[in-house]
């Protein structure tokens, strides 16, 4: 697709190298060629853009050959336009001068002719050929059919189209026949497959055969040699007791000998342990009377100085306590005789005030006071006495 772009009213289009581009301007060809770029106005210009690339045309379709069967075709054609400016006069390649789209479906006209005329050689080709030659060699067949008959078609040459190359990948008869046709095969490699296993078993059983006789003469052998063995065993056996007993009485001298060697040597190592562990007991003792004597004398002088630092700290907390005493009394002598010339001069009736709020001070918390009527009595008597 070309890239055209705006400016100022005008259009710019850019064209690939792979496409082929016309432009007409009131009838007349002004620009063609490809891989063009040019200025435009959208007004008066008449744009084509014919691809001139190889193109790839994938088909599939269905024939019948000429027993009635159907098979499946499998093709690609691969063609291009050779001559652009016929393909365009043919078919419509024009695009929009805004946006650079074809406004119709060339391609798919060419693919469409392109289709109709190799399945129509096609199904020429297989409709006169049996399935089985088909199937073997119908993909050669209908490939040379197909190419020959578009190189002849004269509409193709007209349009400008050239034909590079026909492929047919595949050529299928439906399932059911396909697996039909695979049966004859499939039985006759199964009857290879069982007289195969026939041989084999034919050949495993002589072989079973010569493998029991050779057992049996194995067997026939092998007890003629057992009885030899036996008789060996018995001279063997007889041969063994008589070396087992002088090696038994040259173990017991040697047993005997290595007993009173053993005796003597844990005799003299168990005098050895009791001297050593004699000497080590008396060393042990005289270290360790040493040790609490040492034990004896470190404690009784840690004895002495504690007793003269407790006596010493005894002494101290006496005399401070003492002295703390003696300036605690006279401050408090002090403070009464204070307090005495204080309240020398003052009359009976603060002193009672001054004890009544010492009291109340120092009475407990009281939420309320109750006073019944014969205390209120007595005590408005006293005040009217007074007055």
């Amino acid at each position: 697709m070309a890239d055209i772009t705006r400016r100022l009213g005008w259009r710019h289009l850019r064209g690939a190298p792979t496409a082929h581009i016309r432009h007409h301007r009131s009838g007349t060809l002004v620009h063609d060629g490809p891989g063009l770029s040019f200025w435009f106005r959208a007004l008066t210009a008449a744009l084509s853009e014919v691809p001139v690339d190889d193109r790839e045309l994938a088909m599939t379709f269905h024939a019948r050959t000429v027993d009635f069967q159907d098979v499946t075709v499998q093709a690609t054609v691969t063609y291009r336009i050779s001559d652009p400016a016929v393909a365009a006069a043919r078919l419509d390649f024009s695009i929009d001068p805004d946006t650079g789209v074809w406004r119709g479906a060339p391609l798919e006209q060419l693919g469409t002719l392109l289709t109709e005329t190799a399945q129509q050689h096609a199904l020429d080709a297989l409709a006169r050929t049996p399935l089985s030659a088909a199937l073997v060699d119908g993909v050669t067949a209908v490939r040379e059919r197909v190419a020959a008959g578009l190189a002849a078609e004269p509409r193709l040459p007209a349009t400008g189209i050239e034909v590079v190359a026909v492929r047919v990948m595949a050529l299928r008869p439906e399932p059911e026949v396909e697996r039909a046709l695979r049966t004859p095969a499939r039985e006759q490699i199964q009857q290879e497959a069982d007289r195969a296993t026939y041989e084999r078993r034919a050949v495993a059983v002589e072989r079973e055969r010569t493998i029991a006789e050779n057992e049996l003469a194995s067997r026939i052998e092998l007890a003629r040699r057992e009885e030899q063995l036996v008789e060996q065993r018995g001279t063997n056996a007889r041969r063994e007791a008589e070396e087992t007993a002088a090696a038994d009485q040259v173990r017991a001298e040697a047993e005997a000998t290595r007993t009173v060697r053993l005796a003597q040597a844990e005799a003299a190592r168990a005098v050895q342990l009791a001297e050593a562990e004699a000497a080590k007991q008396v060393h042990l003792a005289d270290a360790e009377a040493r040790r609490t004597e040492r034990l004896a004398e470190a404690e009784a002088t840690r004895t002495v100085k504690l007793a003269e630092a407790e006596a010493t700290r005894s002494v101290r907390l006496a005399r401070a306590e003492a002295e703390a005493a003696r300036e605690v009394g006279e401050a408090r002598a002090q403070a009464q005789a204070a307090w005495l010339r204080v309240h020398a001069d003052v009359d009976v009736a603060t002193l009672h005030a001054l004890t009544g709020t010492r009291l109340a001070e120092n009475l407990p918390h009281i939420d309320s006071v109750t006073i019944s009527p014969d205390v209120l009595t007595g005590l408005l008597a006293k005040l009217g006495a007074q007055q």
